[in-house]
């Protein structure tokens, strides 16, 4: 590996390069020269064959133009969007490793050695984590560092068992090879959230270093907006984990749904000065059948995205294709069905008795309200068992 005095300018010229320094541009006429002399300077001193990219996403500031001049290599991303910027940049660039940042100067870009020797270690993403470095007065807004951040990140952490601590950090390494594989899709800045997602759940090799975050260097307000993109991260973190979407809150409603039904068949039941009767019943019988919904949805979703390849297929979706045959889905839903059907029929009969007139409403409801309820769930069983039996031919 021979040492390079300079980043290279001519893309198409073959040469080993090591290090990839990437920065997405939007208008930062301001801060795109600091930011590239600086990594330049990391290059030189480190004595790592690299270059600096430049992703830009429609500057019309100059900033491609400073860029240039200062020997960096440009590559122009029509499609508007923070992942886009950086999908494209990936795309574009030669080095194994790669290790972006903003080019707002928030970053230090002189400081990248932690990065490059965890990526020459082996690790695949090497994430930085503003909170263990350090973030400078007036780096990061006050809803961002104690609620945004803190608050994804954890959300991150809890849904996909993820070791990182600090999900949004904009500085980051990784092997060119290991993330493209990933098939990374969002556009948006919810880019930084799928790419630790996406890592984690095809166990790509983590690690996670202190980075600092400084004030950045423009005169304009930044291109994040806060409760909007925070909002995109959320949303794309619920969307690709149906099991806390879908499946734990499914859960939840039909067991305590199914367990008030049981305590209350027998009669009202009393605790204190309240007594829960048969209104309660009908809440519950419609909680136990919003719950198989949304267990059903959650289990359509995780065999989808395994169909889609979004996600690697595990043990437990290889059970549930495995158990959850369509005859077994039709056994069950049937038997469901007619004991909802025959507790029906009772009450139809019982009113029947009374020369079909007016009738006790608490002791009907108490008959109809489960006799409904195993109607509903059991019709609903049936076509989810169809609708996972068409899912399966499509995998297959």
């Amino acid at each position: 590996m021979r040492k390079l005095d300079a980043p290279l300018r001519d893309v198409r010229q073959p040469i080993d390069i090591e290090l990839t320094i990437l920065m997405p541009c939007l208008n930062e006429a301001e801060t795109v020269g600091t930011c590239i002399q600086k990594a330049m300077d990391f290059l030189r001193r480190s004595d790592v064959v690299g270059e600096v990219l430049i992703a830009d996403n429609g500057s019309t500031d100059g900033s491609r133009t400073i860029a240039e001049n200062l020997g960096a290599i440009v590559v122009p991303i029509a499609e508007r969007g923070y992942g886009s910027a950086l999908k494209g940049g990936i795309a574009a660039a030669r080095g194994r490793y790669i290790i972006m940042g903003d080019c707002d100067d928030s970053y230090d870009f002189t400081s990248l050695d932690a990065f490059l020797e965890q990526l020459r270690g082996g690790h695949e993403l090497v994430m930085g984590n503003r909170f263990l470095g350090g973030i400078a007065p007036g780096a990061m807004p006050p809803l961002h560092k104690y609620l945004g951040n803190p608050t994804l990140s954890f959300i991150g952490r809890l849904f996909f068992k993820s070791p990182i601590g600090d999900f949004h950090c904009g500085l980051r390494g990784f092997s060119k090879k290991s993330i493209q594989q990933l098939d990374l899709q969002t556009n948006g800045m919810e880019f930084a959230s799928e790419m630790v997602v996406k890592s984690t759940i095809h166990k790509l090799k983590l690690a996670e270093v202190p980075t600092t975050l400084s004030p950045d260097g423009r005169s304009r307000p930044p291109h994040l907006r806060s409760w909007h993109d925070g909002w995109r991260h959320l949303r794309f973190l619920l969307i690709y984990s149906p099991r806390w979407l879908f499946l734990v809150p499914g859960l939840a409603l039909s067991l305590v749904g199914s367990i008030v039904l049981g305590l209350l068949v027998p009669g009202p039941v009393s605790i204190g000065a309240v007594t829960f009767d048969i209104h309660t019943m009908l809440y519950a019988g419609v909680a136990v059948i919003l719950g198989l919904q949304l267990s059903a949805f959650a289990i359509f979703s995780k065999v989808f995205a395994v169909s889609a390849r979004l996600i690697p297929e595990d043990s437990r979706t290889a059970m549930i294709l495995r158990e959850a045959t369509l005859e077994r889905g039709l056994v069950l839903g049937g038997l469901l069905a007619i004991a909802g059907a025959a507790g029906s029929l009772y009450g139809f009969f019982a009113w029947r008795a009374t020369d079909f007139g007016p009738l006790v409403a608490t002791a009907m409801m108490r008959i109809t309200i489960p006799s409904l309820t195993a109607l509903a769930v059991g019709v609903q069983i049936v076509f989810a068992s169809f609708f996972l039996s068409t899912l399966r031919l499509i995998r297959k």
